[in-house]
């Protein structure tokens, strides 16, 4: 049971208290994420393809698909303070071993503990958060835990990939495994006791796949994830193949500056126009691929194009969890599990088809190719978001 003083939080909203959940978040994209930033190096250090380097990132992802909703239904009767204290050391020791290892079989190892570890936190951390405010303030809390996401990739992952250009790829995981230890301190120190819940045949994860608006939203979310991660995955190269201007530090700081404004906005208008939302995001991210498209690196609109794609991702992750924690009124962990497991599903299939695509087709039209896939998704994804109407209603 939470206590008395957790229940009167309730009432309000506590900017630390989410921070630092964001702070977790912040993290976990940048475990998951940081190879794409400096995968030519890490090519070279370990003397393996490009591609096998993009797989770091596919393999951590299908851990977190695969254990999301047997681990998360597992550990829901877990209290939610400890049990992110175990995910956030295992996220620790997967960076740091990482860092020290020459091998590549011992990285993958790290990698798929780190994605069983973000397979449970990304799903828990919005419901515990949740369990903190009013059902009018859902939104807005998951907006601002999920925060971490979007800064990681705007700010983060530009500050790890110019350490590792800089200092050697070894030291951006050892340094990204220090300040996980660091948030683990604090959030043992600051954030709330809460208990877990009991898993019962109505909230079970089958449960949840009955329900035709779920199936809508989880539709949505694998052909969104598909868009950006198919594309941003191989980031670096799209960069190079369309000799971007300023290369891929400008790239990452123009997508981070347009994912920053998007995600502050959304955090004030997503529970009273979530589908408005949703809509314009997607048609914003297919506007910024048929840019790169038309006019490849043309300096000036290939930086709209940048601009654009990050505003379309920033409330990514926020988007879809609140569309899933309307749906559900209890164990709303079990029902994010279910839509984190298709999200990471979404980004192992995406990267997969885009590391084909490199295979098959090397060079600029490899990197057109999943251009033009991150095309069909959004325009996909807008379309059916625009007519589901009922799903995604707004509070």
């Amino acid at each position: 049971m939470t206590t008395n003083t957790q229940l009167s939080e309730k009432q309000t909203f506590s900017w630390f208290v989410f921070g630092l959940m964001a702070s977790v978040t912040f993290v976990g994209i940048l475990s998951e994420l940081v190879p794409s930033g400096i995968l030519p190096q890490m090519s070279d250090g370990l003397g393996v393809s490009e591609s096998r380097v993009g797989f770091l990132v596919g393999v951590y992802a299908l851990a977190s698909a695969i254990c999301a909703i047997p681990l998360v239904s597992a550990t829901l009767a877990v209290n939610r303070k400890k049990l992110l204290m175990a995910l956030l050391i295992g996220f620790a020791a997967s960076n740091i071993v990482v860092a020290i290892s020459s091998s590549y079989e011992v990285i993958v190892a790290s990698r798929i503990l780190g994605g069983i570890c973000a397979g449970v936190m990304w799903p828990m951390i919005a419901a515990y958060g949740t369990r903190l405010v009013p059902d009018n303030m859902h939104g807005k809390a998951i907006t601002v835990i999920m925060s971490g996401n979007t800064l990681g990739i705007a700010i983060g992952l530009p500050v790890m990939t110019t350490i590792g250009l800089t200092f050697g790829w070894r030291t951006a995981f050892m340094a990204l495994g220090l300040i996980v230890v660091a948030i683990a301190v604090l959030s043992w120190f600051f954030l709330p006791s809460v208990e877990g819940e009991k898993l019962t045949k109505s909230n079970s994860p089958l449960a949840v796949l009955k329900m035709p608006s779920i199936l809508i939203i989880l539709l949505l979310t694998f052909l969104s994830v598909a868009a950006h991660y198919g594309a941003y995955t191989y980031i670096t190269l799209i960069v190079q193949l369309i000799n971007f201007a300023g290369g891929i530090a400008m790239a990452m700081l123009i997508f981070g500056i347009g994912s920053v404004i998007s995600v502050f906005g959304s955090a004030k208008y997503i529970d009273a126009y979530l589908r408005p939302l949703i809509v314009s995001m997607l048609i914003v991210g297919a506007i910024a691929m048929a840019l790169l498209l038309t006019f490849r690196g043309t300096p000036g609109i290939s930086h709209l194009a940048f601009f654009l794609w990050g505003l379309a991702f920033g409330p990514l992750v926020t988007m879809y969890q609140t569309a899933v924690s309307k749906q559900v009124s209890e164990a709303k962990g079990v029902a994010t599990s279910v839509q984190s497991s298709v999200f990471n599903f979404s980004i192992m299939i995406a990267t997969g088809v885009g590391g084909a695509l490199l295979t098959e087709f090397p060079g600029r039209m490899g990197a057109r190719g999943i251009v033009y896939l991150s095309l069909i998704c959004f325009v996909s994804a807008a379309i059916i978001a625009f007519f589901a109407k009922r799903t995604l209603r707004s509070s």
